[in-house]
């Protein structure tokens, strides 16, 4: 077994799992703290490095793709705080870290671990029920359903509908996106039969969110609700994509079912001759 205990958190490896503790240090992040100890089982690990700096150093853990919830759901967005799979290593102790990354790494190469993409998530996500409250409105989820409320901030546009209950049956899909520079984020479902291209700051199926202390708390909402969703590995290929004709392969067909018609009218006798050869030109000249 490895063991590394630091400010920033605590980290265990016992041959076929990572226990991931955070620290208790005011430094650590609200999201950190709310998510609590996580188990990396090491089929979900794609590897693992450590990098030493002047003062403190850094263990950081790299998942295979589709294996953990939280990551699926914020398309690798969140920042270094509030990092699970990050823990801070204070200078006294870069040889506890680098035995544990080796350790972690012999298990890898002996287990025949591949770093590929995965079927199915390897790790439960956040524990239910959960109910966070940040930018415009609290997002609660029980298992089953998605409540949004909305508080004194929300549009009114958006607010008049009143709260939302949005059932798991009905969810497509999660995204949480935090907020950068002035454009603000957001944590958004997409539901069966109400496509929506509305800002978040409108759209009844999304949380606007702000860039303030709680906002990376949306981001557990979103992975409690896409564990608990077919997996992307599990989605039918697209159909692939019929390609319309351009517009001048569509003004050549037409120019060629009238030569067909002018010629039906000449056979018929609607049109002389003189008529039919006048018209045929016509259209010849325009191909």
């Amino acid at each position: 077994m490895a063991e590394i205990i630091q400010k920033d958190g605590t980290w265990i490896f016992d041959g076929d799992a990572l226990r991931l503790t955070p620290g208790r240090d005011k430094n650590v992040s609200l999201l950190r703290r709310t998510l609590g100890e996580l188990t990396v089982p090491l089929q979900a690990l794609a590897g693992i490095s450590f990098e030493q700096g002047r003062k403190a150093g850094r263990l950081r853990l790299r998942l295979r793709d589709g294996a953990d919830p939280l990551l699926q759901a914020t398309g690798g967005k969140l920042a270094e705080p509030n990092d699970p799979y990050q823990l801070t290593v204070e200078s006294d102790r870069y040889g506890v870290a680098e035995y544990l990354a080796d350790e972690v790494r012999n298990a890898l190469l002996l287990d025949e671990v591949p770093s590929g993409p995965v079927a199915g998530y390897l790790l439960p996500g956040p524990a239910l029920p959960l109910s966070v409250s940040a930018g415009d409105g609290t997002a609660s989820f029980d298992g089953e359903h998605v409540r949004l409320d909305w508080n004194w901030k929300t549009e009114d546009a958006k607010a008049a509908a009143g709260a939302r209950s949005l059932a798991l049956g009905d969810i497509t899909g999660v995204e949480w996106h935090p907020s950068a520079g002035l454009e603000n984020g957001y944590l958004r479902f997409a539901v069966r039969g109400a496509p929506t291209k509305a800002p978040p700051k409108y759209d009844p199926n999304s949380v606007e969110l702000w860039g303030f202390k709680k906002d990376p708390l949306m981001a557990l909402v979103a992975a409690a609700v896409q564990v608990r969703l077919p997996h992307p590995a599990s989605a039918p290929p697209p159909e692939p994509v019929k390609e319309l004709p351009s517009a001048a392969e569509a003004d050549h067909d037409a120019l060629l079912r009238r030569l067909r018609e002018l010629g039906e009218l000449h056979r018929s006798g609607v049109l002389t001759d003189e008529e039919f050869s006048l018209a045929k030109q016509a259209v010849l000249k325009r191909m």
